[in-house]
């Protein structure tokens, strides 16, 4: 009797308790919905809900041609909210219905309908060709990312049906090379045009050999000099701005050829620290100032955590190049992380890849030719570019090879410890897609090769093969073309089953 008193007492319990969290429910009203669209991108909406009382919103919606569903993720109880909606098909017929969380009880509103306008017409590009291979499964449903240096600059995702499917500008500068954070961030660097004054129009082979021909050009600025850094979130929000030139950090006003962030959202990237020397020394008349390559590592408010000079680990006494190449010793065009955080930098006029220390600045070894590793000669590599780890722990990198003229991509599994580099991947491009300078190369989640031939202008996928399965055509020379999975926009939005 007792027990059976007990179970009664229970359930009516958790009928009360159903009966208030209901009462607390119902109270719950939406009273407005907004549509809009941020920047009048084709691609993009966004929701606004406000409600008469806190409580969770998601927006679940599909595209009417194939049903396929979507739902944003809440962002915590409140009266108003914003759903962002992104990589919308262009042209295209959504429905969405707004659903209303609390705590045990969800409400959901009638079924709306919005259509998204066609491409805006300065978003249009012939990045795919017919005669070339283009099949949108190559990139596994990812995107590829390309930054526009000229002004206005902009980043791009494209597609694999060569859609831009995101998109950010910036008016007053270019922008030169921009990745992920690990935080699911963008962080870029802006480069001034009329600093660095180039050809970005993309060439053929012929062409790419005849420039060959002149001498490496010098300069202050670098090759790619950037005067700004800049965050940005994946709703195109810009988070911060860093311009050096205008407020530099220890005297420095300008990095190049590569940033990057860390999880505590540090910044790293490459300086020009400068020497003056008695060049008398060297068989030379005079002093001059010599430019060499740093790292620095700041803070997003431009406090300077690291700093690390190159000419404090060269002795210029020994260098029989140090006239002919003053003004651009070395060359550092790329820099990352190996496993244990410490720091990986291509030197492309020393055709090596150096291992920096990031606590004592020492120099742990040289890869390449004239390095510390005992290697097979036939994968030296020349001038390349874009270091950096692979899953599995290989060293890969993209051979520009201005010795063969034919560039390729390059895996080494490196014995530290008696100093031997073993190739583990030597895939050759096709003589026509040469790049003399720039380029970039990586491996996709499908283990095919997402590769940016940056001097025609052309961003490839190719299996271990060789074979070419996707061809983008750019109308400019990316600096970089780097891969971003599906997966980064896991805290925007996610695909849910058909309900």
């Amino acid at each position: 009797m007792k027990s059976k008193r007990s179970i009664v007492l229970v359930l009516s319990g958790v009928v009360l308790v159903a009966l208030f969290l209901f009462y607390r429910m119902s109270g719950v009203k939406i009273e407005s919905i907004q549509l809009s669209s941020p920047n009048n991108y084709a691609f993009q909406e966004d929701i606004r809900v406000v409600l008469n009382k806190p409580a969770k919103v998601v927006v679940r919606y599909w595209n009417q041609a194939d049903g396929k569903k979507f739902e944003t993720l809440p962002d915590g109880d409140k009266k108003e909210h914003t759903a962002h909606l992104l990589l919308l098909e262009t042209n295209a017929a959504y429905q969405y219905e707004v659903v209303v969380r609390h705590g045990l009880f969800s409400y959901t509103s009638k079924v709306y309908e919005f259509h998204t306008r066609e491409q805006s017409p300065w978003l249009k590009f012939n990045w795919l060709r017919e005669d070339t291979p283009h099949d949108p499964a190559a990139l596994d449903r990812g995107m590829v990312i390309l930054c526009y240096a000229r002004k206005p600059g902009y980043i791009a995702m494209v597609d694999g049906k060569g859609d831009i499917r995101w998109y950010w500008q910036v008016d007053d500068i270019g922008v030169r090379v921009a990745n992920l954070t690990p935080r699911g961030t963008i962080i870029a660097m802006l480069r001034p045009p009329v600093k660095d004054v180039i050809n970005d129009v993309p060439k053929n082979r012929a062409q790419i050999l005849r420039e060959m021909k002149k001498p490496i050009r010098r300069g202050k600025i670098g090759f790619v000099g950037g005067t700004a850094i800049v965050e940005i979130d994946l709703t195109g929000k810009m988070l911060w701005r860093m311009d050096l030139d205008k407020n530099p950090v220890e005297g420095i006003r300008f990095i190049h050829h590569d940033i990057r962030m860390d999880e505590e959202k540090n910044l790293y990237t490459l300086y020009r620290p400068k020497k003056i020397f008695d060049m008398s020394l060297v068989g030379g008349q005079g002093t001059d100032t010599l430019v060499g390559d740093g790292i620095l590592v700041m803070d997003t408010t431009g406090h300077v955590i690291w700093k690390w000079s190159i000419w404090d680990h060269w002795n210029i006494l020994e260098d029989p190049y140090i006239s002919r190449f003053a003004y651009d010793r070395f060359h550092a065009n790329a820099l990352n992380f190996d496993t244990d955080g410490n720091f990986l930098l291509s030197l492309a006029i020393e055709d090596q890849i150096w291992k920096i220390n990031r606590k004592t600045g020492e120099v742990m070894w040289k890869l390449g030719k004239g390095g510390d590793f005992s290697m097979d000669s036939a994968y030296y590599f020349s001038f390349q570019h874009d270091v950096h780890i692979e899953k599995n722990g290989d060293l890969m990198l993209f051979d520009n090879d201005i010795n063969t003229s034919v560039s390729r991509v390059l895996s080494f599994s490196l014995d530290t410890v008696n100093k031997v580099a073993k190739n583990t991947l030597d895939l050759v491009l096709p003589p026509s897609y040469f790049s003399s300078r720039m380029g970039s190369a990586y491996r996709l989640p499908n283990r095919d090769f997402l590769i940016c031939s940056a001097k025609t202008g052309t961003v490839l996928v190719m299996n271990a093969s060789g074979k070419v399965l996707w061809e983008l055509h750019s109308h400019f020379v990316p600096y970089r073309a780097e891969y971003i999975p599906r997966s980064t926009w896991d805290k925007y939005f996610k695909e849910i089953d058909n309900l």
